[in-house]
C-alpha cells in the first residue's frame, strides 16, 4: 500500500510525544515480516499491553471431510443461515494451508466486543449490506461490491446498517498485495493497471476513546479464538502514519481488459496472496474479432483449483446460476462452458456478469458445513440433452 496518516503524531519517530497533561503517549510499531517490511506507527493514550484477564480459547478449526476425490463441486452459498453474532456467522467452506474461504451472514451489530485475526490477512467481499469498519486506524465505510482488505493483527469491529448482510471472506496465510505486474519499482500502479490509487479508499474519521474499563477482544490464533480482556479501550489511538492499514476497493471500479479474441483469467486479477490469486469478473464488452467466440474455451486446471463465487448478472458460459452460488473446479480435470452456451455467445456484444474468482495453487479441502449446501451431481451438468435422455436432466442437476 501507500503512505497514509490520520490524527496527531510527533515530527520524528521514536521521540517524546506528550499529552496536554505532560504524560507520554504510547508508541506502537505495527510491522510485518519482523522489522523488514511495511509498517505503521500508532500512538495510544494508554499502553496497548494491559491485559486484565484471558479466558479459555475455543476451537474454530475447520471440520474437514475425508472425501478428497477429484470432483467438480457446486455450493449454494446463500443457504448459509444468518446468525446474530458476527464471529459465529463465519462459516469455513473450502480451505488449504494458504487460505481459507468462508461465508458469513451476520444480521446484527455487536458493540460489546472487538476482533483481531492474528493468523491471517483478510479480504472481505461485501455481497449484500453496508456499514462501517471501525478499527484502530479509523473508520472505513463499505457497501455492495466492496473488497475490504484488513491486515492481520488489526483490532476491528463491523457496524452494519441493517440485518441483511452477506459476506465472502478469504483468510490469507501470507500478505495480500496488488499484482506485481501492475506496479513500478516504487509501488505506484502503472498505466496498464485495471485500477489506480484514486480507486482505493482509506480510513477516514479517527475515533479516539481515552477510557478504561473491561474491553473484550477475541483474538484468532492457530484456529482458536481467545477471549482477551483489556484495561483500555482498543480504539484509543490519537494518530498514526505508515503503510499498513485497512482499505477498501470496489469491484465496480475494476476496469476490464478486453481484446479481439477471448482474454484469459489473469487479465481479471485483482489481488495476490501466498499461493493464490483473486480475480474480479465485471461487466465488459466482448471480443471484437469478426470470428471471435466470447465464451471461454475448455481448459484444464493442471496446477490450480478454481473457485468462482457468483455475485450478480447473467453468465454466458454457465446455466442456472444463482446469487451466492460457488463452483469448485479442481486441478487435474478440464472444465468449460455448459452445452449450448458457446453458440449462444457468438455475436453477443457484452456481458453484465459480476463474480469473484479465487485460484489456489494447492488443493482445497471441503468442510463439513460445505457438504450441507452442495448440489449433487454437478459434475454431470456438462452433459447435453441427448446424453441425459433416460437419466437426470440439466434442470434436475441445478435445482
Amino acid at each position: 500500500m501507500h503512505y497514509h496518516h490520520l490524527g496527531k503524531f510527533p515530527v520524528k519517530r521514536h521521540t517524546q510525544f506528550r499529552k496536554p497533561d505532560g504524560n507520554l503517549y504510547h508508541e506502537q510499531l505495527f510491522s510485518t515480516e519482523g522489522f523488514s517490511d511495511n509498517y505503521s506507527l500508532l500512538y495510544h493514550c494508554h499502553p496497548p499491553t494491559q491485559i486484565t484477564q484471558i479466558e479459555d480459547p475455543r476451537s474454530v478449526a475447520p471440520e474437514l471431510v475425508s472425501d478428497r476425490q477429484l470432483r467438480h463441486r457446486c455450493l449454494k452459498g446463500f443457504s448459509i443461515a444468518p446468525q446474530s453474532d458476527h464471529l459465529n456467522s463465519r462459516i469455513p467452506i473450502l480451505v488449504n494451508a494458504d487460505c481459507k474461504i468462508l461465508l458469513s451472514a451476520p444480521c446484527a451489530t455487536h458493540s460489546d466486543y472487538f476482533f483481531k485475526n492474528a493468523d491471517s490477512d483478510e479480504i472481505v467481499f461485501i455481497h449484500e449490506g453496508s456499514g462501517v469498519l471501525r478499527s484502530m486506524y479509523g473508520n472505513l465505510r463499505f457497501g455492495y461490491g466492496d473488497y475490504l482488505v484488513i491486515p492481520r493483527g488489526t483490532i476491528y469491529q463491523f457496524q452494519f446498517d441493517g440485518i441483511d448482510n452477506r459476506l465472502l471472506i478469504i483468510e490469507s496465510a501470507g500478505p495480500v498485495s496488488f499484482p506485481r505486474r501492475y506496479r513500478n519499482d516504487y509501488g505506484q500502479l502503472l498505466e496498464h493497471s485495471p485500477f489506480c490509487e484514486r480507486d482505493i479508499r482509506k480510513p477516514g474519521e479517527l475515533e479516539t476513546y481515552d477510557e478504561r474499563g473491561d474491553y473484550l477482544v477475541y483474538i484468532k490464533k492457530q484456529d482458536a479464538l481467545y477471549p482477551y480482556h483489556y484495561l483500555n479501550h482498543p480504539l484509543d489511538v490519537v494518530g498514526w502514519d505508515g503503510f499498513v492499514y485497512p482499505f477498501a476497493f470496489s469491484i465496480h471500479d475494476f476496469e476490464p481488459i478486453t481484446g479481439r479474441i477471448h482474454q484469459p483469467p489473469p487479465v481479471h486479477q485483482t489481488f495476490d496472496g501466498k499461493n493464490f490469486v483473486i480475480c474480479s469478473f465485471v461487466p465488459r464488452l466482448y471480443d471484437y474479432h469478426p470470428q471471435a467466440i466470447p465464451a471461454p474455451y475448455n481448459h484444464s486446471n493442471v496446477d490450480s483449483d478454481e473457485v468462482l463465487y457468483y455475485v450478480d448478472g447473467e453468465f454466458m458460459s454457465r446455466k442456472h446460476v444463482e446469487k451466492g452460488m460457488i463452483t469448485l473446479h479442481p486441478g487435474g480435470i478440464p472444465h468449460g462452458p455448459h452445452p449450448g452456451t458457446v453458440e449462444k455467445s457468438i455475436g453477443a456484444k457484452e456481458t453484465r456478469e459480476l463474480a469473484v474468482m479465487i485460484d489456489t495453487f494447492r488443493p482445497l479441502c471441503m468442510t463439513r458445513q460445505a457438504t450441507g449446501i452442495e448440489l449433487p451431481d454437478y459434475h454431470r451438468s456438462w452433459l447435453d440433452d441427448a446424453a441425459t435422455e433416460g437419466g437426470i436432466s440439466m434442470n434436475e442437476i441445478t435445482s
